[in-house]
């Protein structure tokens, strides 16, 4: 089992296993898992449920389903108490990221999240991503942190997703009703009898069960994310992991990651831009495996905001070279195009980005 950067996902049953507040029951084995694989040179990024069960003994309600309104008002105190347990358990600083579907779904958003991303894990910080469910409404939510789990891998071009909740993993059959049930190493297609197998979660204070798990699996593989279903409620799953070995269920990605992605930029998203590079530019991208500077541009066209893909062209021949994603749009670009990176803030009164289109955000055609 090798991986370079993870996002683990860990459920409410192990944040919050009585739902009467944070616990370290079963986070620490988690928290020495992640240290371990970040002295291993690794880059981790963890997505946690457990702030509507560890705020849920502090406000009052009298349903074991309690309304929006009210889990809102569990999570604004309870995401406090869960980000400060965690840190306890870390001597490298933790970050708190909260978002909906919503800033996912939007370009600039988007970029600003993944940009965030990168900076934290260049610097070695934690990040702790969370859905911001004090504001989210019934059509902004993600609905489960499985989901969101797979689209912050995407987000930010991780290699693998560890789901763990106090389940083993996929099983052909239902456990708790079938006790000679075998649990299910790898699988290679989820289809409907993948789906078929996911019975309904029993835990009342979780989101989804094992169906959110597999949906989330299939976001994650069809992008080429290894994903894996495991019990992290069991503090010899993390040794195995560190082994090599895989102790769960393991979602076979259809290709790697960075092939993925590549393909995704190549042939999947549609120009609606262009620039024409001078020579120097056109040389630290196709020999250097250079991001691209706005100093190097000589020419911007086309209508385009933050987080379009552009088309990247030689300026001494209009040769189509390569193609990548925005961080500018038109407008802002056509003014700091020929400026050094320094001079952005002077020019725009910000500074999204150092760089227009950083190397992982493009592809050499």
């Amino acid at each position: 089992m090798k991986f370079n950067r993870a996002v683990i996902k860990v459920g409410s049953a192990l944040v919050s296993p009585d739902a009467k507040g944070c616990s370290g029951k079963y986070l620490l084995a988690i928290a020495r898992f992640i240290t371990q694989c970040q002295q291993a040179g690794k880059e981790i990024i963890l997505v946690s449920s457990g702030s509507v069960a560890a705020g849920r003994s502090l406000i009052t309600h009298g349903s074991p389903n309690p309304s929006i309104p009210t889990k809102q008002a569990m999570a604004a105190v309870g995401q406090m108490q869960m980000m400060a347990n965690w840190q306890r358990f870390f001597d490298v600083p933790c970050s708190q990221l909260l978002i909906t579907h919503g800033d996912l779904k939007d370009r600039e958003r988007y970029i600003s999240i993944k940009n965030t991303l990168r900076i934290l894990l260049a610097n070695g910080v934690i990040p702790i991503v969370n859905e911001n469910d004090t504001v989210a409404t019934d059509e902004l939510k993600v609905g489960d942190n499985d989901n969101l789990a797979a689209l912050v891998a995407l987000v930010s071009e991780a290699d693998s997703l560890f789901i763990l909740s106090d389940v083993d993993g996929v099983y052909d059959q239902d456990p708790r009703i079938n006790p000679q049930a075998k649990l299910l190493p790898e699988i290679s297609e989820i289809n409907e009898s993948v789906y078929a197998m996911a019975g309904a979660t029993n835990n009342h204070i979780a989101t989804g069960g094992m169906k959110t798990k597999i949906q989330a699996a299939e976001k994650a593989v069809e992008n080429g994310i290894e994903t894996y279903i495991l019990n992290g409620s069991r503090g010899d799953v993390f040794e195995k992991i560190l082994q090599g070995n895989n102790p769960g269920t393991h979602f076979i990605a259809k290709q790697g990651a960075t092939r993925a992605r590549k393909h995704w930029l190549k042939h999947t998203l549609k120009s609606t831009g262009k620039v024409q590079l001078d020579t120097g530019a056109v040389n630290a991208l196709m020999n250097k495996g250079a991001s691209l500077l706005p100093s190097g541009i000589i020419e911007v066209t086309g209508t385009f905001n933050a987080g379009d893909c552009i088309d990247i062209c030689d300026g001494n021949n209009g040769q189509h070279i390569a193609k990548g994603i925005s961080q500018y749009s038109y407008r802002d670009l056509k003014r700091i195009q020929g400026k050094n990176s320094d001079d952005i803030v002077a020019l725009l009164g910000c500074c999204p980005s150092k760089v227009v289109i950083h190397r992982d955000d493009m592809v050499v055609v």
